[in-house]
Order: C-alpha cells, then structure tokens, then sequence
C-alpha cells in the first residue's frame, strides 16, 4: 500500500518545504497561498460515490471564478496563510493535506507564487463578503469549465491525480 502521507512527485519537484517565508531575494515577487478545498462526491443508489466536489468562489471585483487564495501577511508563513484565505473566502475551518503544483505568472508586470495545498472543510459556513460574493460546490469537470483562468484548471487535475493515488480502485464518474 503507497504512503499517501508522503507528498506526490509533482509536489515534490520544487524540493524540500517548510512554512517558511522564501529568502530576501525573492521580495519583489507577489507571494500568495491557497487551497483546492474539496468534499467526498455524494452517494450513488449502488453505494458507490460519485466524483468529489470542489469549492469555487468568484470574486466580484474580478467578476471570476477561482480557487481560495490570497497574499501572505508580512511575517506569515505559507500554511498559515493558506488556512488563513480559505477561511476568509470561504468561511470554512481545514486542515491541509499534500500541497498541489505551484503557480507562477505575472500580475501587472510582477512576478507572482501562489502555493497550494488539497484541503479538506472541518467546518463552517459560508457569507458573502465584500471578496467573495458566492461559493459553489462543483464536480471536477464542471469546476475547471467554470474556473476563469486556464492556469486553475492543472489544480484540479492534480487533486484528481492525488485522490486517484489513494483510491483501492477507480474514481468513478459522476
């Protein structure tokens, strides 16, 4: 049986991480966490489930649709940061599990990280805010439809890879 508490080669390939800050060099780049928070798809008649669902929020200042995240607070480590987004997008409680791919891309001219982790809820509810007006529970295919910016759409891919891994057989599809 694989050790599922082991990050995937994929999380891996950046090398070893901690909730640490990155070094001083990297300052210039916009550093931001976040989570594909996801839940067990609902129960066929057959006993068998159907695909997770994953929470989508969309932000009215961007009029998107995208995953919970946001910028590191000054001295905040990753992890933190990421429980900390969820939590303020969401209004759900998790708890992190392996952390997914990490996106790199440029926001008005600036290099920006965003760091993410599978994350499962441990409670909560949401409320619309000024960030987030809504929230959506999505299977996968219909999340990466929704999601506004292709660059999502490998997170997703990445939790399926995950949660196929620690499967005794497949994911049915739902």
């Amino acid at each position: 049986m694989p050790d599922h508490s082991a990050p995937s080669a994929r999380a891996r390939a950046g090398g070893a991480r901690t909730d640490r800050r990155p070094a001083a060099g990297a300052r210039s780049t916009v550093l931001a966490a976040g989570a594909v928070l996801w839940v067990p798809g609902p129960l066929r008649k057959d006993g068998s489930r159907k695909r997770p669902r994953v929470a989508l929020v969309h932000r009215p200042k961007y009029d998107d649709w995208s995953l919970p995240k946001g910028k590191l607070d000054p001295g905040e480590g990753w992890r933190t940061a990421a429980l900390r987004e969820v939590r303020e997008e969401t209004g759900m409680r998790c708890v992190l599990g392996p952390e997914l791919p990490t996106q790199h891309y440029l926001v008005q001219g600036r290099p920006k990280e965003v760091r993410y982790w599978a994350a499962v809820p441990t409670g909560g509810a949401f409320r619309p805010n000024r960030e987030v007006d809504l929230l959506e529970w999505l299977p996968p295919r219909r999340a990466k439809e929704r999601l506004t910016h292709a660059r999502d759409r490998v997170l997703i891919d990445a939790l399926l890879e995950l949660l196929l891994d620690r499967e005794p057989g497949p994911v049915p599809h739902g």
